[in-house]
């Protein structure tokens, strides 16, 4: 007589791979965090284009071939616009209102200060995915957001007022509020978790076309002047400014978004170094303590990453 069979552990097998597609939707949204470091020193790289310009031009170049290859594959370009509105206010609103101050800010401000202040946006992705339902801020939030707003204030701080004119803060604060924009997009996104990566491709259309009106009414056209410049623009494009989203959106959608966030602590090491081997900033005690400061302070608000209960 055949004994009976075991119950199956559906509960606990259903667990194991939700559990396994979480973690591998957060080693794709790793790669965006790796393709960020590029960010500032092709900006620093492609010239004197203007803010609003570089926007349109590495969002239409990254937009225009996510709906090519969805065209490749047979699909109808209409299918990939049918979003909820609110997804569309998010997913333009926050690629277009972040890439533009970033690039404001490197443009208008010192090059190291700027990229250190705009890589506050880890942290902030802490703090803020700690609001989320079911969590809430501890001691060690609050301190680390202490900790990496004295690096802030630091890079700041440092200089004189005469040493430091209008247009640099104005830069800073571009900075700033592009870390909020960023992480303020990032963890809100996980509301949006059942629409697909592919909407990323018309946001950056649409967002690219904001740009355009912008740089058409307040700035100059001036192109790229070199292979080079160019060569950065088409880099932002492919890269930070362009497929860098697409992985993203999927990460912080279906992965642990503040595993990301402890991830995206090292995006300011790598995209900082870049910045000193291509000459666009010189390694002083007072950016490598502040860099310490910022990045600790990030690591700090997110210790329950790395010591979990069991």
């Amino acid at each position: 007589m055949n004994e009976p069979s075991s119950p199956v552990p559906g509960g606990e097998v259903s667990n194991a791979l939700g559990a396994t597609a979480a973690r591998r939707a957060t080693g794709v949204g790793a790669l965006a965090i790796v393709i960020w470091a590029s960010l500032a020193p092709l900006t620093a790289l492609s010239g004197a284009v203007p803010p609003f310009q570089m926007v349109a031009l590495s969002f239409f170049l990254a937009g225009t071939i996510a709906l090519m290859v969805a065209r490749a594959k047979g699909e109808r370009i209409s299918a990939h616009m049918r979003h909820p509105p609110g997804a569309w206010v998010l997913g333009v609103g926050g690629l277009f209102g972040y890439h533009f101050l970033v690039f404001l800010a490197l443009k208008t401000a010192p090059a190291l200060e700027a990229n250190l202040i705009n890589y506050l946006w880890p942290l902030l992705i802490v703090l803020f995915s700690a609001l989320l339902p079911g969590e809430r801020l501890r001691w060690w939030h609050v301190a680390g957001a202490l900790c990496g707003l004295g690096g802030t204030v630091l890079i700041v701080g440092a200089k004189t007022g005469a040493a430091l004119d209008n247009r640099a803060w104005f830069g800073y604060g571009a900075a700033l509020a592009a870390a909020v924009t960023w992480a303020g997009y990032s963890v809100l996104n996980r509301r949006f978790a059942h629409v697909p990566t592919s909407a990323v491709g018309p946001f950056l259309i649409v967002a690219g076309a904001l740009a355009t009106i912008c740089h058409i009414f307040w700035e100059p056209t001036i192109w790229p002047q070199d292979a080079l410049q160019w060569g950065a623009i088409i880099g932002l494009g492919l890269g930070p400014a362009g497929g860098a989203f697409f992985v993203w959106d999927y990460g912080v959608k279906h992965g642990d978004i503040r595993v990301l966030g402890a991830l995206a602590y090292g995006a300011p090491l790598m995209s900082t170094a870049l910045l000193i081997v291509l000459g666009k900033g010189d390694l002083s005690t007072r950016i490598s303590v502040a860099g310490v400061m910022i990045v600790g302070g990030a690591a700090l608000a997110s210790r329950e990453m790395f010591f979990r209960r069991t």
